[in-house]
C-alpha cells in the first residue's frame, strides 16, 4: 500500500461524514489500542506549582472539594442539585448520591464550593467542603 501524506489524509477526511470519521476513530482506537481523548495532564503542572511554594502559599487554600456526605430524606432533590452543579446525566447524578460519602465538586473557588454547599444543603444533604 502506497504511504498516504497528511494533506491526502486531511483530503480522504473532509471527503467523510461525521458518522463515518466517528467509525473511523473508534476503530483507529481499537486496533492501536489508544484513546483520542483529550490529555488531562494540564492540570499537573498547576498542582506541582503549588506543591513547590512556601508554607504561606500552603495556608491560603484556593482549591475546595465539596464532598456529599449523605443524601438526607430529599434524595430526588439532591439529584436535581447535584445534576444543576455538575454536567452528569440523571443515572449518574443519581448512582453518585446513592453512594454517598462521594466528592461532587473538585477544584472549586471557595464561592463556588460554598455556592454549592448551600445549594445541597437547602435540597437536604449534609455537605462538608474539605
Amino acid at each position: 500500500m502506497a504511504k498516504l501524506s497528511t494533506d491526502e489524509l486531511l483530503d480522504a477526511f473532509k471527503e467523510m461524514t461525521l458518522i463515518e470519521l466517528s467509525e473511523f476513530v473508534k476503530q483507529f482506537e481499537d486496533t492501536f489500542g489508544v484513546t483520542a481523548a483529550a490529555p488531562v495532564a494540564v492540570a499537573a503542572p498547576a498542582a506541582g506549582g503549588a506543591a513547590g511554594g512556601d508554607a504561606a502559599a500552603a495556608e491560603e487554600k484556593d482549591e475546595f472539594e465539596v464532598v456529599l456526605e449523605a443524601a438526607g430524606d430529599k434524595k430526588i432533590n439532591v439529584i436535581k442539585e447535584v445534576r444543576a452543579l455538575t454536567s452528569l446525566g440523571l443515572k449518574e447524578a443519581k448512582d453518585l448520591v446513592e453512594a454517598a460519602p462521594k466528592t461532587i465538586l473538585e477544584n472549586a473557588t471557595k464561592d463556588a464550593a460554598d455556592k454549592a454547599k448551600e445549594a445541597l444543603e437547602a435540597a437536604g444533604a449534609t455537605v462538608t467542603v474539605k
